[in-house]
C-alpha cells in the first residue's frame, strides 16, 4: 500500500468503527416502537423514593407520586438521617394518604457515604414484590407512570424494568449539554439492554423485583462503594432473559437539572468512577466506543491541518456524522429532545473531552460523596 494512503486510512478507521456501533447496536433504540400499555392486570407495587434534606423535593413532588392512576400501590419514604423539615414534611403527607409509609434512617458508621443502605431499608420495608425506584427530584411526567413502568412486569414477565429519567428543559448551554449526555447515554443503555446486555439503569426510574434484589445479596457486594445503587445492581443482575425497557413518554420521570458547571462536573465524576466495576465485557463495549469516539474527534481536528487529503476521507467522516444524526434524530422523537440536535457536533465534542478530564481528576482524587 503508497505510503501516502496510511495517514486517510488511519483517519477512516475510527469512523469506520463508530459507523459499525451505530449502525448495528443504537439504531435497536432509535427505531424501536415505544408502545403505550394496555395491560388488563397490573401487579401491586411498591414506589421507594430515598431522600436525605430533600424536605422541598419532598413536599413538591411526592403529591404526585402519590396521585398516581394505578390499581393498588403504597409509597415508601426512606428519610435518610436528614437535619432539616424532612420528617415533618413526609409526616404531614402520611396524614392524608394512608398508602404513604415511612422509613427513618438512623446514623450507621459503617454506611455513611451513600444512599444503598437506606434503600436496603425501604427494599425490606416494601410491602409488594415489584418495586419501582426513583429520586426525591424526580416527578413523574404523567399520572400513568406507574402503568408504564409495571407494564415490563405484567407484559414481558420480567424482573428488571429500565425506564427514562428525563431532564426539564431551561435556557442556556449547559442545559442542552445535560440533556445532550441524558440522550446519549439513553440511546446507548436502551439499546444493549434491548440487544440482550443490560449494562445500567438510572435510580431516577428503575424498577425490579424484591426475590431479584436479595436472590443477587442486594448491593453487598458493592456496598464499599458509595454510588452504584442503580447502574451497579442492574449490571450485575441484569440478563438477556430478566430485563425489559420502556420508554413511551407517560413512562418518564422529570427532575432539574444541574444549573453550575462545577456541579455538573462532580456529578459526572461520580457516574465514571462506578463505570470503572462494570462487568469486564461491559466495560470492553463502551470503552471501545468511547475510545474510538475520542479518535474521530482527532480525525477531525487532522482535517485542519492536511487540506490536501483525498476526497474520499471527507466523504467517509461525513457518512459517520449522516448515521450519528439520523440515529439522533429518532431517538429524540422518542424523549422530545429536539433542540440539542442543533448543537450536536460541538456537543459531543465539548462531552467527550470533558470525560478525558474526569477521568484524569478521577485518577488523581477519590473524594466522591452523595449528599
Amino acid at each position: 500500500m503508497p505510503k501516502e494512503l496510511y495517514l486517510p486510512i488511519a483517519l477512516l478507521i475510527p469512523a469506520g468503527f463508530q459507523v459499525l456501533y451505530y449502525l448495528f447496536i443504537f439504531s435497536r433504540f432509535a427505531f424501536a416502537r415505544a408502545k403505550k400499555s394496555h395491560a388488563e392486570n397490573y401487579p401491586p407495587v411498591s414506589v421507594i423514593v430515598c431522600g436525605r434534606n430533600e424536605e422541598e423535593n419532598f413536599k413538591k413532588n411526592l403529591p404526585q407520586i402519590l396521585d398516581q392512576d394505578y390499581p393498588e400501590f403504597e409509597v415508601v419514604a426512606v428519610n435518610d438521617q436528614s437535619i432539616d423539615n424532612t420528617k415533618d414534611v413526609l409526616e404531614g403527607l402520611q396524614r392524608y394518604h394512608e398508602h404513604l409509609r415511612l422509613v427513618e434512617v438512623e446514623e450507621n458508621e459503617r454506611f455513611w457515604n451513600g444512599k444503598k443502605y437506606g434503600l436496603t431499608l425501604g427494599i425490606k420495608a416494601a410491602t409488594f414484590e415489584h418495586m419501582i425506584f426513583t429520586d426525591a427530584d424526580c416527578v413523574p411526567a404523567s399520572k400513568e407512570w406507574l402503568r408504564e413502568m409495571a407494564s415490563g412486569f405484567s407484559k414481558n414477565k420480567k424482573e428488571i424494568v429500565l425506564g427514562f429519567g428525563a431532564y426539564e428543559k431551561q435556557k442556556g448551554l449547559l442545559n442542552k449539554l445535560i440533556r445532550f449526555e441524558t440522550l446519549q447515554a439513553a440511546i446507548q443503555y436502551f439499546s444493549w439492554a434491548l440487544w440482550g446486555m443490560p449494562y445500567m439503569g438510572v435510580g431516577r426510574n428503575l424498577a425490579y423485583t424484591k426475590t431479584l434484589f436479595f436472590a443477587n445479596k442486594g448491593f453487598v457486594p458493592h456496598m464499599h462503594i458509595p454510588m452504584g445503587d442503580d447502574d451497579l445492581f442492574i449490571n450485575a443482575a441484569g440478563n438477556r432473559k430478566n430485563s425489559t425497557a420502556v420508554f413511551t413518554p407517560e413512562s418518564f420521570t422529570v427532575s432539574i437539572p444541574e444549573t453550575h458547571y462545577a456541579d455538573w462536573f462532580k456529578q459526572k465524576r461520580r457516574h465514571i468512577a462506578v463505570s470503572k466495576h462494570y462487568k469486564s465485557g461491559h466495560k470492553v463495549a463502551l470503552g471501545f466506543f468511547g475510545f474510538t469516539q475520542i479518535l474521530f474527534i482527532l480525525s477531525l481536528t487532522a482535517l485542519f491541518f492536511w487540506q490536501d487529503l483525498p476526497i474520499w476521507v471527507f466523504y467517509g467522516l461525513g457518512v459517520r456524522y449522516v448515521l450519528q444524526y439520523l440515529i439522533f434524530i429518532f431517538s429524540a422523537k422518542k424523549t422530545k429532545d429536539w433542540d440539542v440536535l442543533l448543537f450536536l457536533p460541538f456537543l459531543e465534542i465539548f462531552l467527550a473531552v470533558s470525560q478525558v478530564f474526569i477521568l484524569m481528576a478521577n485518577t488523581f482524587s477519590k473524594s466522591y460523596k452523595w449528599k
